[in-house]
């Protein structure tokens, strides 16, 4: 049987940590291999769901959804009576962001689970969110990367609320410590002034193994990706505080001024003072 590679057979154009997908089909499918190159929420809407792992199975109704680690496991999907439509929205997600939620609201481990799947029952809140994230799929791909990164924070702070933290770790089962600590310097280091070698050393890596785990983890170049960050914080902090561009180029990571803005005019198409004047 065809091995299908979440989310990539997909071909989704999105190129971000976060992608969503509006999956709809009138064909059921039983017991499909399917390897999930992500972690996963399913949010059923229409039909029956049945998924099979290495220790377990569930079964939900479109009145629940499921949060799947990561790896391969069988799939069932069967199509209700009345609609002849199977309906999910698909929402994958990394190992990355997950760690890097979890330093940010330092959120402490506590009682290991070793859990592949997670179903959760749909309430009015997350009725709503899965709403909001079916408007999201129909955006442009770079707004929507913008807006799904607050859409996995709001929701997987919800889930913790109701449900405690323990599921989060569960995902994380098989993340090795050099992992932990390479995305731990990362995230740390991502506003500072530190050289490629710099945060290799830090990383206890070579900088030819720096570079391909940076690439494995993050999907980018870590110039290309280092230079994202640094000019969304700029983006924030110039519509959201009364700082000029001279007050925040040394904060976000850059040498001078001129190359700051230079920069900014290319991602941005106006120059810092421009963008936050408009």
């Amino acid at each position: 049987m065809e091995i299908i590679n979440l989310p990539g057979d997909l071909k989704i154009k999105n190129n971000s940590v976060f992608k969503v997908y509006d999956y709809q089909t009138s064909k059921e499918n039983l017991k499909q291999m399917v390897s999930l190159q992500q972690n996963t929420f399913s949010f059923l809407l229409e039909g029956t769901k049945e998924v099979f792992s290495k220790t377990k199975s569930t079964s939900i109704e479109n009145n629940s959804f499921l949060l799947m680690k990561k790896g391969n496991c069988l799939m069932t999907e069967r199509v209700p009576n009345n609609t002849n439509n199977y309906r999910s929205i698909l929402f994958f997600f990394s190992d990355e962001i997950l760690i890097s939620f979890i330093q940010k609201h330092k959120i402490k481990r506590h009682k290991q689970q070793k859990e592949f799947l997670h179903p959760f029952e749909y309430d009015q809140f997350l009725q709503v969110f899965v709403n909001g994230l079916i408007s999201i799929s129909k955006l442009d791909t770079q707004i929507q990367s913008k807006l799904l990164a607050l859409k996995f924070e709001e929701l997987i702070l919800y889930l913790t609320t109701i449900k405690g933290t323990n599921f989060i770790f569960s995902l994380l089962e098989n993340i090795n410590l050099e992992t932990n600590h390479f995305i731990e310097v990362i995230e740390t280091n991502k506003f500072n002034k530190l050289t490629l070698n710099e945060l290799s050393f830090l990383s206890n890596m070579s900088l030819s193994k720096f570079k391909r785990e940076f690439e494995k983890h993050f999907h980018s170049s870590p110039s290309k990706w280092f230079q994202e960050k640094r000019l969304e914080k700029a983006a924030f902090l110039l519509k959201n505080t009364s700082k000029r561009p001279s007050d925040i180029f040394e904060e976000i990571g850059y040498e001078n001024l001129s190359n700051f803005i230079q920069a900014f005019k290319i991602k941005y198409g106006k120059t810092p003072k421009q963008y936050q004047l408009d």
